[in-house]
Protein backbone atom coordinates (compact mmCIF):
# COMPACT_ATOMS: atom_id res chain seq x y z
CA UNK A 1 0.00 0.00 0.00
CA UNK A 2 1.34 3.42 -0.97
CA UNK A 3 1.38 6.31 1.51
CA UNK A 4 3.35 9.42 2.43
CA UNK A 5 3.08 10.44 6.09
CA UNK A 6 5.42 11.80 8.75
CA UNK A 7 5.89 8.71 10.92
CA UNK A 8 3.88 5.49 11.04
CA UNK A 9 4.94 4.98 14.66
CA UNK A 10 2.61 7.83 15.72
CA UNK A 11 -0.43 5.62 15.12
CA UNK A 12 -1.00 4.68 18.78
CA UNK A 13 -1.84 8.26 19.76
CA UNK A 14 -3.84 8.69 16.58
CA UNK A 15 -6.02 5.68 17.37
CA UNK A 16 -6.88 7.08 20.79
CA UNK A 17 -7.93 10.45 19.41
CA UNK A 18 -9.92 8.87 16.56
CA UNK A 19 -11.73 6.72 19.10
CA UNK A 20 -12.55 9.79 21.22
CA UNK A 21 -13.98 11.60 18.18
CA UNK A 22 -16.02 8.52 17.26
CA UNK A 23 -17.82 8.63 20.60
CA UNK A 24 -19.08 12.11 19.65
CA UNK A 25 -20.23 11.12 16.13
CA UNK A 26 -23.32 8.92 16.64
CA UNK A 27 -24.98 9.72 13.29
CA UNK A 28 -21.92 8.68 11.30
CA UNK A 29 -21.67 5.58 13.49
CA UNK A 30 -25.21 4.54 12.53
CA UNK A 31 -24.37 5.06 8.86
CA UNK A 32 -21.21 2.97 9.27
CA UNK A 33 -23.19 0.13 10.84
CA UNK A 34 -25.54 0.11 7.84
CA UNK A 35 -22.63 0.37 5.40
CA UNK A 36 -20.98 -2.68 6.98
CA UNK A 37 -24.11 -4.73 6.26
CA UNK A 38 -25.06 -3.36 2.83
CA UNK A 39 -21.65 -2.50 1.28
CA UNK A 40 -23.13 0.24 -0.97
CA UNK A 41 -19.63 1.44 -1.98
CA UNK A 42 -18.24 -2.00 -2.78
CA UNK A 43 -15.09 -1.86 -4.95
CA UNK A 44 -15.41 1.88 -5.56
CA UNK A 45 -12.23 3.97 -5.46
CA UNK A 46 -12.74 7.21 -3.54
CA UNK A 47 -10.21 10.03 -3.62
CA UNK A 48 -10.49 12.49 -0.72
CA UNK A 49 -8.93 15.91 -0.31
CA UNK A 50 -9.89 16.86 3.27
CA UNK A 51 -8.35 18.13 6.48
CA UNK A 52 -6.67 15.03 7.92
CA UNK A 53 -8.22 15.16 11.38
CA UNK A 54 -9.83 12.70 13.78
CA UNK A 55 -13.27 13.49 12.35
CA UNK A 56 -12.09 12.91 8.77
CA UNK A 57 -10.58 9.64 9.94
CA UNK A 58 -14.02 8.46 11.03
CA UNK A 59 -15.45 9.40 7.64
CA UNK A 60 -12.66 7.55 5.83
CA UNK A 61 -13.24 4.47 7.97
CA UNK A 62 -16.99 4.67 7.28
CA UNK A 63 -16.34 4.75 3.53
CA UNK A 64 -14.00 1.79 3.88
CA UNK A 65 -16.64 -0.05 5.90
CA UNK A 66 -18.99 0.49 2.96
CA UNK A 67 -16.61 -1.43 0.70
CA UNK A 68 -14.63 1.46 -0.79
CA UNK A 69 -10.90 1.76 -1.38
CA UNK A 70 -10.00 5.15 0.10
CA UNK A 71 -7.15 7.49 -0.83
CA UNK A 72 -6.71 10.62 1.29
CA UNK A 73 -4.67 13.80 0.93
CA UNK A 74 -4.79 17.08 2.88
CA UNK A 75 -6.85 20.07 1.79
CA UNK A 76 -4.51 22.43 3.63
CA UNK A 77 -0.73 22.15 4.24
CA UNK A 78 -1.05 22.94 7.95
CA UNK A 79 -4.20 21.04 8.93
CA UNK A 80 -2.89 17.46 8.96
CA UNK A 81 -2.72 15.67 12.30
CA UNK A 82 0.25 13.37 11.77
CA UNK A 83 -0.76 10.81 14.38
CA UNK A 84 -4.18 10.48 12.74
CA UNK A 85 -2.56 9.98 9.32
CA UNK A 86 -0.43 7.20 10.81
CA UNK A 87 -3.44 5.45 12.35
CA UNK A 88 -5.32 5.55 9.05
CA UNK A 89 -2.40 3.92 7.25
CA UNK A 90 -2.53 1.13 9.84
CA UNK A 91 -6.22 0.77 8.92
CA UNK A 92 -5.33 0.16 5.29
CA UNK A 93 -6.19 3.65 4.03
CA UNK A 94 -3.65 5.31 1.73
CA UNK A 95 -2.80 8.72 3.17
CA UNK A 96 -0.58 11.30 1.46
CA UNK A 97 -0.27 14.20 3.92
CA UNK A 98 2.26 15.70 6.31
CA UNK A 99 1.64 18.72 8.55
CA UNK A 100 3.66 21.69 7.30
CA UNK A 101 4.20 20.39 3.77
CA UNK A 102 5.24 22.88 1.11
CA UNK A 103 3.02 23.96 -1.76
CA UNK A 104 4.86 21.63 -4.15
CA UNK A 105 4.54 18.74 -1.67
CA UNK A 106 0.84 19.55 -1.27
CA UNK A 107 0.21 19.10 -4.99
CA UNK A 108 2.54 16.11 -5.22
CA UNK A 109 0.48 14.36 -2.56
CA UNK A 110 -2.72 15.31 -4.34
CA UNK A 111 -1.36 13.80 -7.54
CA UNK A 112 -0.65 10.57 -5.66
CA UNK A 113 -4.39 10.30 -4.98
CA UNK A 114 -5.19 11.05 -8.63
CA UNK A 115 -2.68 8.43 -9.77
CA UNK A 116 -4.80 5.79 -8.03
CA UNK A 117 -7.67 6.46 -10.48
CA UNK A 118 -10.49 7.42 -8.10
CA UNK A 119 -14.07 7.14 -9.35
CA UNK A 120 -15.58 9.43 -6.70
CA UNK A 121 -13.96 12.58 -5.33
CA UNK A 122 -14.63 14.11 -1.91
CA UNK A 123 -13.20 17.63 -1.85
CA UNK A 124 -12.81 20.54 0.56
CA UNK A 125 -12.06 23.73 -1.36
CA UNK A 126 -12.27 22.19 -4.87
CA UNK A 127 -8.50 21.88 -5.36
CA UNK A 128 -8.77 18.17 -6.15
CA UNK A 129 -11.68 18.57 -8.56
CA UNK A 130 -10.00 21.54 -10.23
CA UNK A 131 -6.76 19.58 -10.62
CA UNK A 132 -8.39 16.54 -12.25
CA UNK A 133 -10.05 18.91 -14.73
CA UNK A 134 -6.73 20.53 -15.58
CA UNK A 135 -5.17 17.10 -16.03
CA UNK A 136 -8.20 15.88 -18.04
CA UNK A 137 -8.54 12.78 -15.83
CA UNK A 138 -11.18 10.33 -17.08
CA UNK A 139 -13.37 7.76 -15.36
CA UNK A 140 -14.76 9.93 -12.56
CA UNK A 141 -18.44 9.31 -11.77
CA UNK A 142 -18.99 12.32 -9.53
CA UNK A 143 -17.79 14.31 -6.56
CA UNK A 144 -18.82 16.09 -3.38
CA UNK A 145 -17.70 19.45 -1.98
CA UNK A 146 -17.43 20.32 1.71
CA UNK A 147 -16.98 24.06 1.97
CA UNK A 148 -18.40 27.40 0.80
CA UNK A 149 -15.25 28.39 -1.11
CA UNK A 150 -15.26 25.16 -3.07
CA UNK A 151 -18.96 25.36 -3.89
CA UNK A 152 -18.46 28.88 -5.28
CA UNK A 153 -15.64 27.62 -7.53
CA UNK A 154 -17.65 24.62 -8.72
CA UNK A 155 -20.78 26.61 -9.49
CA UNK A 156 -18.64 28.90 -11.64
CA UNK A 157 -17.22 25.84 -13.43
CA UNK A 158 -20.77 24.63 -14.10
CA UNK A 159 -21.77 28.09 -15.31
CA UNK A 160 -18.80 28.08 -17.70
CA UNK A 161 -19.82 24.59 -18.93
CA UNK A 162 -16.46 23.05 -18.01
CA UNK A 163 -17.61 20.76 -15.17
CA UNK A 164 -17.08 17.19 -16.38
CA UNK A 165 -19.16 15.28 -13.80
CA UNK A 166 -21.93 15.94 -11.24
CA UNK A 167 -20.96 17.32 -7.85
CA UNK A 168 -23.00 17.35 -4.64
CA UNK A 169 -22.59 20.62 -2.75
CA UNK A 170 -22.56 19.14 0.75
CA UNK A 171 -21.99 22.65 2.12
CA UNK A 172 -25.48 23.59 0.90
CA UNK A 173 -27.12 21.01 3.17
CA UNK A 174 -28.86 22.69 6.07
CA UNK A 175 -27.38 20.19 8.53
CA UNK A 176 -23.95 21.23 7.27
CA UNK A 177 -23.68 25.00 6.89
CA UNK A 178 -26.19 26.00 9.55
CA UNK A 179 -24.27 24.02 12.17
CA UNK A 180 -20.71 23.29 10.99
CA UNK A 181 -20.05 26.78 9.58
CA UNK A 182 -21.75 28.63 12.43
CA UNK A 183 -21.09 26.63 15.60
CA UNK A 184 -18.01 24.72 14.44
CA UNK A 185 -16.12 27.66 12.96
CA UNK A 186 -17.16 29.96 15.78
CA UNK A 187 -15.81 27.75 18.55
CA UNK A 188 -12.75 26.32 16.78
CA UNK A 189 -11.53 29.74 15.61
CA UNK A 190 -11.59 31.07 19.16
CA UNK A 191 -9.76 27.89 20.21
CA UNK A 192 -7.06 28.48 17.58
CA UNK A 193 -6.57 32.11 18.59
CA UNK A 194 -6.20 31.18 22.26
CA UNK A 195 -3.74 28.35 21.59
CA UNK A 196 -1.61 30.59 19.38
CA UNK A 197 -1.64 33.64 21.67
CA UNK A 198 -3.05 32.87 25.15
CA UNK A 199 -4.62 36.34 25.13
CA UNK A 200 -7.69 37.52 27.02
CA UNK A 201 -10.49 38.13 24.53
CA UNK A 202 -12.77 39.83 27.02
CA UNK A 203 -12.63 43.60 26.53
CA UNK A 204 -10.96 43.39 23.11
CA UNK A 205 -12.20 45.03 19.93
CA UNK A 206 -12.70 41.89 17.83
CA UNK A 207 -13.06 42.52 14.09
CA UNK A 208 -14.86 39.88 12.00
CA UNK A 209 -14.43 40.34 8.25
CA UNK A 210 -17.45 38.77 6.56
CA UNK A 211 -20.89 38.00 7.99
CA UNK A 212 -21.78 34.75 6.28
CA UNK A 213 -22.53 31.70 8.42
CA UNK A 214 -18.90 31.41 9.55
CA UNK A 215 -18.78 35.10 10.40
CA UNK A 216 -22.05 34.88 12.32
CA UNK A 217 -20.75 32.00 14.40
CA UNK A 218 -17.43 33.69 15.10
CA UNK A 219 -19.09 36.99 16.07
CA UNK A 220 -21.44 35.12 18.40
CA UNK A 221 -18.60 33.28 20.15
CA UNK A 222 -16.38 36.37 20.40
CA UNK A 223 -19.22 38.29 22.01
CA UNK A 224 -19.74 35.36 24.37
CA UNK A 225 -16.10 35.75 25.44
CA UNK A 226 -16.75 39.40 26.34
CA UNK A 227 -15.36 41.07 23.22
CA UNK A 228 -16.71 44.19 21.57
CA UNK A 229 -17.43 42.80 18.09
CA UNK A 230 -17.04 44.84 14.91
CA UNK A 231 -18.19 43.45 11.55
CA UNK A 232 -16.93 44.51 8.13
CA UNK A 233 -18.97 43.59 5.04
CA UNK A 234 -19.48 44.37 1.35
CA UNK A 235 -23.02 42.94 1.19
CA UNK A 236 -25.59 45.52 2.38
CA UNK A 237 -28.07 42.87 3.52
CA UNK A 238 -25.48 41.02 5.60
CA UNK A 239 -24.17 44.30 6.98
CA UNK A 240 -27.70 45.28 8.02
CA UNK A 241 -28.22 41.87 9.61
CA UNK A 242 -24.99 42.26 11.60
CA UNK A 243 -26.12 45.65 12.87
CA UNK A 244 -29.56 44.28 13.80
CA UNK A 245 -27.78 41.47 15.66
CA UNK A 246 -26.17 44.14 17.82
CA UNK A 247 -22.69 44.48 16.33
CA UNK A 248 -20.85 47.58 15.17
CA UNK A 249 -20.53 47.72 11.38
CA UNK A 250 -17.94 49.80 9.54
CA UNK A 251 -15.42 49.65 6.66
CA UNK A 252 -12.17 47.78 7.30
CA UNK A 253 -10.15 51.00 7.00
CA UNK A 254 -12.06 52.38 10.00
CA UNK A 255 -12.02 49.12 11.96
CA UNK A 256 -8.24 48.91 11.44
CA UNK A 257 -7.74 51.96 13.66
CA UNK A 258 -9.44 50.47 16.71
CA UNK A 259 -9.29 46.68 16.36
CA UNK A 260 -7.23 44.42 18.62
CA UNK A 261 -7.96 41.12 16.85
CA UNK A 262 -8.85 40.75 13.16
CA UNK A 263 -10.16 37.48 11.69
CA UNK A 264 -11.19 37.07 8.04
CA UNK A 265 -13.95 34.64 7.05
CA UNK A 266 -14.98 35.88 3.59
CA UNK A 267 -13.62 33.41 1.03
CA UNK A 268 -12.22 36.33 -0.99
CA UNK A 269 -8.74 37.66 -1.69
CA UNK A 270 -6.84 40.50 0.04
CA UNK A 271 -9.54 41.44 2.53
CA UNK A 272 -6.88 42.83 4.88
CA UNK A 273 -4.36 44.83 2.83
CA UNK A 274 -1.29 46.88 3.65
CA UNK A 275 -3.28 50.14 3.80
CA UNK A 276 -5.35 48.55 6.58
CA UNK A 277 -2.31 47.13 8.38
CA UNK A 278 -0.58 50.52 8.40
CA UNK A 279 -3.56 51.92 10.33
CA UNK A 280 -3.49 49.17 12.98
CA UNK A 281 -2.44 49.63 16.59
CA UNK A 282 0.85 48.32 17.93
CA UNK A 283 0.22 44.71 18.96
CA UNK A 284 -2.75 44.02 16.69
CA UNK A 285 -3.37 40.36 15.92
CA UNK A 286 -4.51 39.22 12.45
CA UNK A 287 -5.65 35.78 11.38
CA UNK A 288 -7.88 33.91 8.96
CA UNK A 289 -10.53 31.20 9.13
CA UNK A 290 -11.44 31.26 5.44
CA UNK A 291 -10.43 28.21 3.43
CA UNK A 292 -7.41 29.57 1.54
CA UNK A 293 -4.53 31.73 2.80
CA UNK A 294 -5.39 34.58 0.43
CA UNK A 295 -7.62 36.73 2.62
CA UNK A 296 -4.67 38.53 4.24
CA UNK A 297 -2.32 40.22 1.76
CA UNK A 298 0.89 38.62 3.00
CA UNK A 299 2.96 40.09 0.17
CA UNK A 300 1.71 43.56 1.07
CA UNK A 301 2.55 42.88 4.71
CA UNK A 302 6.12 41.93 3.78
CA UNK A 303 6.54 45.13 1.78
CA UNK A 304 5.90 47.28 4.85
CA UNK A 305 7.85 45.07 7.28
CA UNK A 306 11.28 45.88 8.69
CA UNK A 307 11.81 42.67 10.68
CA UNK A 308 9.92 39.50 11.50
CA UNK A 309 10.40 36.70 13.99
CA UNK A 310 8.47 33.74 15.39
CA UNK A 311 7.48 34.50 18.98
CA UNK A 312 5.21 31.51 19.63
CA UNK A 313 4.20 28.52 17.58
CA UNK A 314 1.75 29.83 14.94
CA UNK A 315 2.31 33.44 16.04
CA UNK A 316 4.75 35.49 13.97
CA UNK A 317 5.69 39.06 14.86
CA UNK A 318 6.06 41.58 12.03
CA UNK A 319 7.76 44.85 13.00
CA UNK A 320 6.57 47.41 10.47
CA UNK A 321 8.62 50.23 9.02
CA UNK A 322 6.53 52.61 11.15
CA UNK A 323 7.74 50.78 14.27
CA UNK A 324 4.45 49.08 15.15
CA UNK A 325 4.27 45.34 15.72
CA UNK A 326 1.63 43.16 14.05
CA UNK A 327 1.12 39.49 14.90
CA UNK A 328 0.11 37.08 12.10
CA UNK A 329 -1.42 33.77 13.17
CA UNK A 330 -0.77 30.44 11.43
CA UNK A 331 0.82 32.03 8.33
CA UNK A 332 -2.60 33.38 7.41
CA UNK A 333 -3.95 29.86 6.94
CA UNK A 334 -6.98 28.41 8.71
CA UNK A 335 -6.18 29.30 12.31
CA UNK A 336 -8.76 26.87 13.68
CA UNK A 337 -7.08 23.90 11.98
CA UNK A 338 -3.45 25.05 11.92
CA UNK A 339 -3.22 26.19 15.55
CA UNK A 340 -6.02 24.02 16.98
CA UNK A 341 -7.91 20.84 16.03
CA UNK A 342 -10.67 22.22 13.84
CA UNK A 343 -14.37 21.73 14.41
CA UNK A 344 -15.56 19.58 17.32
CA UNK A 345 -16.57 16.04 16.41
CA UNK A 346 -20.16 16.65 17.50
CA UNK A 347 -20.75 19.11 14.66
CA UNK A 348 -18.61 17.27 12.08
CA UNK A 349 -20.84 14.26 12.76
CA UNK A 350 -23.57 15.93 10.68
CA UNK A 351 -21.19 17.28 8.02
CA UNK A 352 -19.58 13.91 7.38
CA UNK A 353 -22.90 12.08 7.57
CA UNK A 354 -23.82 14.31 4.62
CA UNK A 355 -20.58 13.35 2.85
CA UNK A 356 -21.10 9.61 3.31
CA UNK A 357 -24.72 9.77 2.14
CA UNK A 358 -23.79 12.06 -0.76
CA UNK A 359 -21.39 9.43 -2.10
CA UNK A 360 -24.11 6.79 -1.80
CA UNK A 361 -26.58 9.13 -3.52
CA UNK A 362 -24.25 9.68 -6.49
CA UNK A 363 -23.84 5.94 -6.98
CA UNK A 364 -27.61 5.37 -6.82
CA UNK A 365 -28.47 8.23 -9.21
CA UNK A 366 -27.90 7.49 -12.88
CA UNK A 367 -29.62 10.61 -14.20
CA UNK A 368 -27.37 13.33 -12.74
CA UNK A 369 -25.98 15.84 -15.24
CA UNK A 370 -22.67 17.70 -15.05
CA UNK A 371 -24.03 20.23 -12.58
CA UNK A 372 -23.76 21.17 -8.91
CA UNK A 373 -26.56 19.62 -6.84
CA UNK A 374 -27.77 19.81 -3.27
CA UNK A 375 -28.60 16.65 -1.37
CA UNK A 376 -32.37 15.97 -1.33
CA UNK A 377 -34.14 17.61 1.63
CA UNK A 378 -35.36 14.26 2.94
CA UNK A 379 -31.73 13.12 3.45
CA UNK A 380 -30.96 16.41 5.21
CA UNK A 381 -33.96 15.96 7.48
CA UNK A 382 -33.09 12.34 8.24
CA UNK A 383 -29.63 13.42 9.43
CA UNK A 384 -31.27 16.00 11.70
CA UNK A 385 -33.67 13.37 13.07
CA UNK A 386 -30.80 11.00 13.83
CA UNK A 387 -28.85 13.79 15.53
CA UNK A 388 -31.85 14.74 17.68
CA UNK A 389 -32.35 11.10 18.62
CA UNK A 390 -28.71 10.80 19.68
CA UNK A 391 -29.19 13.86 21.90
CA UNK A 392 -32.29 12.38 23.53
CA UNK A 393 -34.55 15.05 22.02
CA UNK A 394 -38.09 14.32 20.82
CA UNK A 395 -40.19 16.65 18.68
CA UNK A 396 -43.83 16.90 17.66
CA UNK A 397 -45.38 15.43 14.51
CA UNK A 398 -48.10 16.97 12.37
CA UNK A 399 -51.58 15.60 12.99
CA UNK A 400 -53.56 14.40 9.93
CA UNK A 401 -55.69 17.53 10.29
CA UNK A 402 -52.61 19.76 10.23
CA UNK A 403 -51.23 17.99 7.17
CA UNK A 404 -54.54 18.49 5.32
CA UNK A 405 -54.60 22.18 6.28
CA UNK A 406 -51.06 22.78 4.99
CA UNK A 407 -51.88 20.96 1.76
CA UNK A 408 -55.03 22.99 1.12
CA UNK A 409 -55.32 26.37 -0.61
CA UNK A 410 -59.05 26.68 0.08
CA UNK A 411 -58.97 26.93 3.89
CA UNK A 412 -58.31 30.38 5.28
CA UNK A 413 -59.77 32.67 7.94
Amino acid sequence: MEYNIKDRRLSKDGYKRIEWAETKMPVLRLIRERFIKEKPLKNKRIGCCLHVTTETANLAMTLKAGGAKVFLTASNPLSTQDDVAAALVEEGISVFAIKGESRSEYYHNMNQVIKNQPEILIDDGADLISTVHKKKVKGIIGGTEETTTGVIRLKQMAKDNVLQFPVIAVNDSLTKHLFDNRYGTGQSTIDGILRATNILISGCNFVVAGYGWCGKGLAMRARGCGANVIVTEVDPIKALEARMDGYQVMPMIEAAKIGDIFITVTGDINVIRKEHILKMKDGAIIGNSGHFDVEIDKNGLKQITRRKRMLREFCEEYTLKNGRRIYLLAEGRLVNLAAAEGHPAMVMDMSFANQALAVEYILKSSDLENKVYSLPLEIDQEIARLKLKSMGIKIDKLTPEQERYLASWELGT
